[in-house]
């Protein structure tokens, strides 16, 4: 059985581990939720927790009502703005909000996180993640090391994430447990690793919706909040069991099927 153990300081940090979560909409805002959560959790068990910083440069329509978690007193405002704001009232937090496109062009101490998540609806926008969480990435800092990347996405119906490593995570060797042997993976493969297609892929231009019922034709009132309970179920093992032995899976609403992603 392949598993990947956790890095060490995610598990014992000296500071609260750094996430960036990229875009708050359909699934950004559901992953903040799931993110808040763990906090809490974390905290309990006597871990330091997670300082959260989410970017995006959008702002809040009568469509993303119902659909993503914003109420009618937040339209008009940015969402990043408004979603942390709400977040550090309910749970004390003090996570930080960027209302701006995240990119390799802003300053490598902004854009470098222990654990990225992307939640955003294009291929452009994911290689843009990629070149950025790549490009002059090395530093001896443990608040900016970069170590995993998840991505989200989804159509109407269907959804996936997938983790990767952003460098070597160290891992021991093979064990036995129980009559099976373990071999432990210190590299998961991203995104584009694992699926190289996807960088020659077409994308359809789609406008932001108008309304609700319009938003609804294109994604599922509950596809959002099924794939980030799971994705992020994903990260609560990284934390609490300390490893992981499945990096991704493939979710049908239609067919109500899994199908995980092995290492």
């Amino acid at each position: 059985m392949k598993v990947h153990k956790t890095d060490k300081y995610l598990l014992n940090p000296e500071h609260p581990v750094t996430i960036h979560v990229i875009g708050c909409g359909g699934n950004g805002s559901q992953v903040l939720m799931q993110l808040a959560r763990i906090n809490e959790a974390l905290k309990k068990l006597g871990h330091l927790g997670i300082h959260v910083t989410c970017f995006d440069n959008d702002i809040v329509t009568e469509a993303n009502l119902g659909r993503q978690l914003f109420s009618a007193s937040e339209l008009g405002l940015n969402k990043a703005s408004a979603i942390i704001t709400r977040i550090n009232r309910f749970f004390g937090t003090s996570w930080s909000a960027m209302p701006i496109l995240y990119s390799s062009k802003i300053q490598q101490t902004e854009r470098m996180a222990n654990i990225t998540i992307s939640c955003v609806d294009s291929i452009v926008a994911r290689k843009e993640i990629k070149a950025a969480l790549t490009f002059n990435s090395n530093t001896n800092n443990p608040i900016t090391l970069p170590l995993y990347w998840m991505d989200l996405g989804n159509t109407q119906t269907t959804g996936q994430f997938i983790i990767g490593t952003l460098k070597t995570i160290e891992q021991p060797i093979m064990s036995k447990k129980a009559g099976v042997f373990n071999t432990y993976s210190p590299n998961l493969p991203t995104l584009f690793d694992k699926f190289p297609a996807l960088k020659k892929q077409k994308e359809k231009k789609s406008g932001p919706s108008c309304s609700l019922a319009e938003a609804l034709e294109k994604q599922d009132l509950f596809i959002n909040s099924t794939l980030t309970q799971i994705a992020l179920g994903l990260i609560w093992k990284l934390f609490r069991e300390g490893e992981i032995k499945y990096q991704g899976a493939f979710i049908n609403l239609q067919t109500l099927k899994i199908a995980t992603i092995d290492l």
